[in-house]
């Protein structure tokens, strides 16, 4: 056995499991004692049910062998960001606060991952309660970019990225508020989806930002991250942000179709600040498409200078009314020096959430406020119906745009934590696609002078999923950087 599998494709191990070549019990098993041998140094990982893990991968064998196989990544190890629920497992939002709580039971992504037959391995390390750009924020520890474990992965999904990149996981789901899946992704050097607002089920999801917040699937190759977006996306019941809109075929080969398309350059994405490298290699992306076939067009949105200040009121307000919840009264950490009851509610948000948490809560609690609401929160939501007609606009006249996913590569630990502001400038080319609900890609693009992943950023239209895999897609089959992995 290639002594490197956790490092193919899920669509490359699917043939292997087919052929009798491998199982699925060798591949978790492969997949366990590399995160065994290498998690010290990256600490992707908050927890791992081994055992539950390779029963899940024996029966998934079985299956295949009674040919009874579910789907394309039946018995592919899936490791989930530690923010969504899985029923009997710890679920900690890498937070203090909910040290110890284990989840009563399945989000639909999980419900659906299971039917499907995927082997779900172990919790993923995560900015507290997904607010942060790099993963320094978890209190379960940093986590470290494989690349060069004295740089950040990104974040909030950052063990995610991480945890794929290294052969930790052969795929995993992180969640994306304002480029969450995204810039780690870019960072780490993979593919990671941002799903349209509605696309994906967010019944089971520990909200951040409700009208924000996406799950995604983040993996080694397109035609991976599109199997499992295939499996998690549809509509649901349970989750009433959840659109009813026809379940699109998502698969390799439906991906594979190249059709000429009209593409998008936004020039407010490429100005002051953008890292020399990143821009030549989105250039150079560029360029490929133009050669391939593919109409250039550039256009203005607008509204850019606003989403940063748009984002961070309608986010901060919305965290600071989903957090309310973790008192200390009904699940999760309760501080032991609580003296009476309104006591347990001060000590315990006190001592279990972190500086960062606490600092994007009060921003939230001031702008919600009754002398703020309507010159903050309201004005804010006015202004993120017109960057949402700015870019509905721009695709009147194209089917896609591209632009940088980070205005950097991955910077050093440490190195921006003391300035909250540079610290979001890191989200300013991803989260107006969450304030506008639509779809986006990351995916590797170029290598920095040092080593390090660029990504390349491709915006569609709200449930044109299929235009910006088949776009990414076609870049890959011309460029070899999933085959180019982390020397850790």
């Amino acid at each position: 056995m290639d002594s490197e599998i956790f490092y193919k494709s899920a669509l490359e191990l699917e043939k292997l499991l087919d052929s009798g070549k491998l199982t699925s019990v060798e591949l978790t098993k492969a997949v366990i004692e590399r995160t065994k041998s290498i998690d010290d140094k990256l600490n992707a990982f908050i927890s791992f049910d081994e055992k539950k893990t390779i029963n899940e991968a024996t029966q998934s064998d079985v299956r295949r062998k009674a040919g009874k196989k579910l789907s394309n990544l039946d018995g592919i190890p899936v490791a989930i960001k530690d923010l969504i629920s899985e029923r009997g497992q710890p679920l900690t939002c890498g937070s203090k606060i909910l040290r110890g709580y284990v989840s009563p039971y399945d989000a639909t992504v999980i419900e659906r991952m299971r039917n499907a037959g995927c082997v779900l391995w172990g919790r993923l390390n995560m900015d507290e309660f997904a607010m942060g750009s790099s993963n320094e924020n978890s209190y379960y520890g940093k986590v470290a970019n494989p690349w060069d474990i004295s740089r950040v992965p990104g974040g909030s999904s950052g063990g995610s990225a991480a945890a794929v990149a290294s052969g930790e996981t052969i795929l995993a789901l992180g969640s994306d508020t304002g480029g969450s899946i995204r810039q780690p992704a870019a960072f780490c050097g993979i593919v990671g989806l941002k799903p349209t607002y509605g696309a994906v089920s967010r019944y089971g999801l520990v909200a951040f930002a409700s009208s924000l917040d996406q799950i995604g699937p983040m993996g080694r190759s397109v035609g991976d991250v599109a199997a499992l977006f295939h499996i998690i996306s549809g509509h649901d019941d349970k989750d009433s942000s959840s659109y009813p809109v026809d379940k699109t075929n998502h698969t390799l080969e439906s991906i594979k179709n190249k059709k000429t398309k009209t593409i998008g350059i936004p020039t407010e994405y490429f100005g002051e600040g953008l890292d020399p490298e990143v821009r030549q290699s989105v250039e150079n992306a560029i360029d490929f498409y133009e050669k391939a076939g593919h109409r250039i067009k550039e256009v203005q949105l607008t509204t850019t200078k606003y989403t940063m200040a748009v984002y961070y009121v309608i986010a901060t307000a919305e965290a600071s009314s989903n957090l309310a919840r973790f008192d200390g009264i009904r699940y999760g950490y309760r501080s032991e020096n609580a003296k009476d009851a309104i006591d347990i509610y001060y000590k315990t948000r006190g001592e279990g959430f972190g500086s960062e948490v606490k600092r994007r809560i009060m921003l939230g609690t001031y702008v919600l406020s009754n002398e703020n609401f309507e010159s903050y929160y309201l004005r804010a939501q006015k202004v993120r119906t017109l960057i949402r007609n700015d870019f509905m606009g721009a695709f009147e006249n194209v089917d896609a745009l591209i632009s940088p996913v980070a205005p950097s590569t991955a910077f050093k630990i440490g190195e921006k934590s003391a300035d909250p502001l540079q610290m979001y400038l890191s989200d300013i080319y991803t989260i107006s696609t969450n304030l506008a609900g639509l779809c986006a890609l990351s995916f590797p693009c170029g290598l920095s002078h040092d080593g390090l992943p660029i990504g390349l950023h491709v915006i569609g239209k709200p449930f044109h999923e299929h235009e910006i895999l088949s776009l990414g897609y076609e870049f890959e089959q011309s460029h070899d950087f999933k085959n180019i992995h982390p020397a850790i």
